[in-house]
C-alpha cells in the first residue's frame, strides 16, 4: 500500500489569519498549530498519551540533540524515532543549525564542509553538512525535514547577515537535492535575513526558486522584540506562497502567536510551555501564575477549574506550591500538562474563530490577558 503523500490546504482566511489543513501518511494536523518540543525523544515530564490527550496533533525533535545521544544508528535500528520514543503523531525534526550556533563550543562555520563543531557534552568533534544533517532526519524517519542554515545570534551588522543568509541558501539548494524524492514527507525551506526585510525578502525569492513543501520563518526569538519580530513577519505576510505552510521557528508566548498567526503564520514550537511548567510558571486563561509565590499558600483554588483533563482542576494552587517549594517532581509534571494542554486549548481557540470570521474579537480579548 503505497503511503499517503504530504498535502497543505488552506480552508479559510480571516485577514491574514489562515485555517488549514496539513496531511501527512501518519495523520492530520490542524492549522495553526502549536508543536510540543521533544528535544531528545522525550517531551520533558509528560507521556507521549498524554500529550495526545491535550489535543496535539504534532510533535518536534532536534536533529543535533539525537545525533550526539544517543546517534542516529540506535534510533534507526528500532525502526526510526516514532517507534524509539513510542508516538504515533507525525514527527518534524529541526536541522540542527540553531543548536550548532547556540549550544556547540568552538564552532566553525565551512561553506563546503558545514558546521564543525565540539560536543557541549563531552567536547567530541562532529562535522554537520546540509547533506548529512538530511541523512540524519531521514534515517529518524522524521515527517517534515527542515533544511540546515546558519542562525546567527541576533545582530544589527547588515553585511554579516547578508554573508549568513547566502550561505543558508547554498545550503538550502544541498538539502533539497540530498533529499530528492519523498513525495510522503516534506522538506521546508528556512527564510532568513534577521530583521533586514530587503534580505528577507531575497531569500524568500531564492527559497521559492528552488521550491520546498514549506516554508519556515528562522533567525527570530534570538533576542529581538515582539514589535520587531512582528515587523519582520509584516514584511513577508503578502509573499509566503499562499499554498504552503508557513512556520515560525522557536516562537513562543501566547501573545507571540497570537500577533504571529494574524500575520499569516500556520506553525509554531517553543520550550515556553515545558520548560516554565518545571520552573513553576503556570499559563491560564486568566494570565500567568508563578505558583512558587507566597500569595497561593492559602489558595485552595485549582489553577483553572474548567480544565477537568488529568483532573487539573482537583489540585490546589496551595498543594501546588507546597509541590514546588519541596522541588517534588509531581509539580513540575502536572504544571508541564497544564500549559500544554493551554496551548493546544490555545491553538483550538484561534482555528474556531478564524472558522467563525471573529479572529479578530477573540485577538482582542486576550492579547493583552496572556
Amino acid at each position: 500500500m503505497s503511503l499517503k503523500k504530504f498535502s497543505f490546504n488552506v480552508i479559510k482566511k480571516d485577514g491574514f489569519a489562515r485555517l488549514g489543513k496539513i496531511e501527512t501518511h501518519r495523520g492530520s494536523i490542524d492549522t495553526p498549530v502549536f508543536m510540543p518540543v521533544g528535544t531528545q525523544a522525550t517531551i520533558k515530564g509528560a507521556f507521549v498519551d498524554d500529550i495526545i490527550t491535550t489535543g496535539a496533533q504534532i510533535i518536534l525533535s532536534n536533529t543535533y540533540h539525537l545525533m550526539i545521544r544517543p546517534g542516529v544508528d540506535r534510533i534507526k535500528s528500532q525502526g526510526g524515532l516514532h517507534q524509539f520514543m513510542n508516538c504515533s503523531l507525525p514527527i518534524l525534526t529541526d536541522s540542527g543549525g540553531f543548536q550548532v550556533m547556540s549550544l556547540s563550543k568552538l564552532n566553525k562555520i565551512d561553506k563546503e564542509i558545514g558546521a564543525i563543531f565540539n560536543s557541549h557534552i563531552d567536547g567530541k568533534k562532529f562535522i554537520l553538512s546540509p547533506e548529512e544533517s538530511i541523512k540524519i532526519q531521514l534515517g529518524l524517519n522524521s515527517d517534515i525535514v527542515m533544511v540546515m542554515d546558519e542562525c546567527p545570534k541576533n545582530t544589527n551588522d547588515y553585511e554579516l547577515i547578508k554573508k549568513s543568509m547566502n550561505l543558508s541558501m547554498y545550503w538550502a539548494k544541498r538539502s533539497k537535492k540530498q533529499f530528492g524524492s519523498n513525495p510522503h514527507k516534506a522538506l521546508f525551506g528556512i527564510v532568513q535575513g534577521g530583521l533586514f526585510n530587503d534580505l528577507r525578502k531575497k531569500s524568500l525569492e531564492s527559497l521559492k526558486e528552488i521550491g520546498f513543501d514549506g516554508y519556515a520563518i528562522g533567525g527570530l526569538a534570538v533576542g529581538e522584540s515582539q514589535s520587531e519580530m512582528f515587523n519582520v513577519l509584516d514584511g513577508l505576510k503578502k509573499m509566503m506562497p499562499d499554498d504552503k505552510p508557513r512556520y515560525l521557528m522557536g516562537v513562543g508566548t501566547p501573545t507571540d502567536i497570537l500577533g504571529a498567526v494574524s500575520k499569516g503564520v500556520d506553525m509554531f514550537d517553543c520550550v515556553l510551555p515545558t520548560r516554565s511548567g518545571r520552573t513553576g510558571l503556570a499559563f491560564t486563561w486568566n494570565g500567568k501564575i508563578n505558583i512558587r509565590n507566597s500569595e497561593y499558600k492559602n489558595d485552595n483554588a485549582p489553577l483553572d477549574e474548567s480544565v477537568s483533563k488529568f483532573d487539573l482542576n482537583k489540585y490546589s494552587k496551595n498543594y501546588l506550591n507546597h509541590l514546588f517549594n519541596t522541588n517534588e517532581m509531581l509539580g513540575s509534571m502536572l504544571l508541564t500538562l497544564n500549559n500544554i494542554n493551554f496551548y493546544q486549548e490555545l491553538m483550538f481557540e484561534i482555528r474556531k474563530h478564524i472558522k467563525s470570521g471573529t479572529f479578530e474579537d477573540f485577538y482582542n480579548k486576550y492579547i493583552h490577558i496572556l
